[in-house]
């Protein structure tokens, strides 16, 4: 990212930020967002899947201001969700962004048979979206830029 660490983390705890990594083909809609990203704020999503509503809460874990902070599902559609986010710095004005992703998807191998190649496409392509987003929000603009 073309922005420090501390940048890019501000950005990720200001209100209407997680609309904003919310892709427009993904029907999500934030249900509450209580106490930010640290430890111990929620979020309760409902996202729906064809004619299915599926409610998502994730709680925040293991904050370490402008370095990570981490969203564990503790309702909603994997049997396990982890994801931390990690903010290296990489000089005064530059930083790098990591998602770190541990899940499982429900119904053990039979899931991950069925819904395995499915939920890694899906998530790959939310990654890059959300990536994209937060570097053109929080890049900061270099001489020659237009």
């Amino acid at each position: 990212m073309r922005a420090s660490a501390e940048a890019v983390f501000r950005w990720h705890a200001l209100p209407g930020a997680l609309e904003k990594l919310t892709p427009p083909w993904e029907s999500v809609e934030l249900i509450d967002q209580a106490d930010g990203i640290r430890d111990g704020g929620r979020v309760t999503l409902r996202i729906r899947m064809g004619p299915f509503q599926i409610r998502w809460v994730a709680e925040h874990r293991d904050y370490i201001e402008n370095r990570r902070f981490c969203d564990v599902q503790v309702e909603g559609p994997f049997a396990k969700w982890e994801h931390t986010h990690l903010f290296e710095p990489a000089g005064p004005s530059a930083c790098y962004l990591e998602d770190r992703i541990e899940y499982a998807l429900p119904m053990g191998r039979t899931g991950s048979i069925f819904f395995g190649a499915f939920t890694r496409r899906k998530l790959e392509r939310l990654f890059a979206y959300r990536h994209r987003v937060t570097f053109d929000a929080t890049a900061a603009p270099r001489i020659g830029d237009n």
